[in-house]
């Protein structure tokens, strides 16, 4: 029988699970229509379609790692399946990370003004530079994975540790220790892309000053569209890098969870904290993304004429 807290979190992580699965599934199939309507797919839809398919991923990933350490710790001494979920969680969380980051730059690049001929280049070339970045995180995030594959395969060392203890909880906590000293180095190299989407939002914001300068001097009244598109930009990128703060700061709370003395409090809080980001960014950027927000406003629409009908 699982303790109340227990069916707390079973209760919080399957609606989260749910919500994530739905919002990013809807921005997936989405752009798969639109895809399939114009036989092309644009660069920001190629983004977040590679983007939410990930983040499927990296929910499915941790959904099943918060079961799994929360609810059945003993599971976890089996190396094997320690191996395995590590694996594709490191996989999973970087292409997310470098995703989102590539997302960041191309709102940077397709909205703010600049004359320097390193931006312009990277403006007109915009299409090419972001698949090829797209490509770049995926070898990326496989070659890390893959090298955590290989650590962690090696590391036999919590075995001799573990037979000789009894208590399944004391197994679960010495045994974490190996693997997640390698966790915590890889999942610290994913302050890069984060590094990468502020310097993307700050440039930007520095593109509306000096833009806003311009306008004051050469005010002819009305609305300004490029000021409007600075400012819809800026929305989105300070939620979706307040949602990757969170998410990196309970990820490092989740990996040194082992040092804590109530380490399965810490895990679950931890998992039900990391799991809003892929799930509640997903929503917001339905809101924020006029044909995704068109899309669900038919849909309801559609969904109310069926049930008058």
């Amino acid at each position: 029988m699982f303790s109340p807290a227990d069916n707390i979190f079973i209760i919080l992580i399957t609606g989260e699970f749910i919500i994530g699965i739905l919002g990013n599934g809807y921005i997936g199939l989405v752009n798969w229509i639109d895809w399939m309507k114009k036989e092309k797919i644009s660069t920001i839809d190629c983004i977040l379609t590679n983007l939410v398919i990930s983040r499927i991923c990296l929910i499915s990933v941790m959904v099943v790692n918060g079961i799994v350490i929360v609810l059945y710790p003993d599971v976890y001494t089996k190396s094997k399946l320690q191996i395995v979920i590590c694996t594709f969680w490191t996989f999973a969380n970087y292409l997310n990370m470098w995703f989102t980051a590539c997302l960041n730059v191309f709102y940077f690049l397709k909205v703010a003004n600049s004359s320097h001929p390193l931006f312009l280049w990277l403006k007109w070339k915009i299409d090419m530079v972001v698949r090829w970045i797209l490509l770049g995180c995926f070898a990326i995030s496989l070659l890390v994975s893959l090298i955590i594959a290989t650590v962690l395969s090696h590391d036999y060392r919590f075995h001799a540790i573990a037979k000789h203890k009894r208590n399944v909880t004391e197994m679960f906590h010495v045994s974490k220790m190996p693997y997640f000293e390698h966790l915590t180095l890889f999942n610290l190299l994913t302050i890069v892309p984060f590094i990468v989407s502020l310097m993307s939002f700050f440039l930007l914001v520095r593109s509306l000053r000096r833009h806003t300068k311009q306008i004051k001097l050469y005010a002819t009244g009305g609305r300004d569209p490029s000021t409007e598109a600075h400012v819809r930009a800026i929305k989105t990128m300070t939620l979706l890098i307040f949602f990757f703060f969170l998410y990196y700061i309970t990820s490092l709370l989740v990996n040194f969870s082992y040092l804590i003395t109530n380490y399965k409090l810490a895990m679950a809080f931890g998992e039900i904290v990391a799991i809003l980001y892929p799930s509640g960014h997903s929503l917001i950027l339905v809101i924020l993304n006029n044909k995704l927000r068109q899309a669900s406003v038919r849909l309801l629409t559609c969904r109310k004429i069926a049930c008058v009908v």
